[in-house]
């Protein structure tokens, strides 16, 4: 059996991909209700900040900044994705292993976790979230991508409404 090991950092600030287990659907953004009751549920019950966060036809991108003396990022996605799976009501083809442990096939079985660690890390971050949905050829420009938080910072003032990526770079 593997043995994941998760950065434990009480009151950090982390980066994360989340991805549908089917790579070619787009249930997240056909079903981005039915994602945002889930996240709202989790937010309420184990609290967290949004930092930023894209929403893209089969996975996401999110930047949380969780309470002081909390560490615990990963029972909150293993809700989200939990309770997404159960308002979406379908069962989708997976392995015995996942049979066996009661999931229906949705989601990746994992995610992936970056703990940002200064001002450059996140800018960094942001930036790679917010152009995501450009580097995948779903828009032109970030402003453009509706399931997005940089529409929310933009309203805040905490991006400038002219922001773009610079020269096509990711931060990859």
């Amino acid at each position: 059996m593997s043995d994941y090991r998760r950065a434990s950092i009480p009151g950090g600030t982390f980066f994360f991909t989340v991805a549908l287990a089917d790579r070619g659907r787009r249930d997240l953004i056909e079903h981005i209700d039915l994602l945002r009751e889930a996240y709202a549920d989790t937010a309420g019950a184990r609290p967290f900040a949004t930092e930023a966060i894209v929403v893209l036809p089969d996975h996401l991108h999110a930047i949380w900044r969780l309470p002081e003396g909390d560490s615990d990022f990963s029972t909150r996605w293993k809700e989200i994705k939990a309770g997404f799976s159960k308002r979406l009501g379908v069962r989708r083809p997976r392995s015995a292993s996942k049979q066996a442990k009661g999931e229906v096939g949705v989601w990746q079985r994992r995610f992936w976790e970056h703990v940002i660690r200064d001002r450059a890390d996140m800018a960094a971050h942001l930036a790679y979230s917010w152009g995501n949905p450009v580097k995948h050829g779903l828009v032109a420009r970030a402003v453009d991508w509706e399931a997005s938080s940089i529409h929310r910072d933009m309203r805040a003032g905490r991006v400038p409404p002219e922001w773009a990526v610079p020269d096509g770079e990711f931060g990859e």
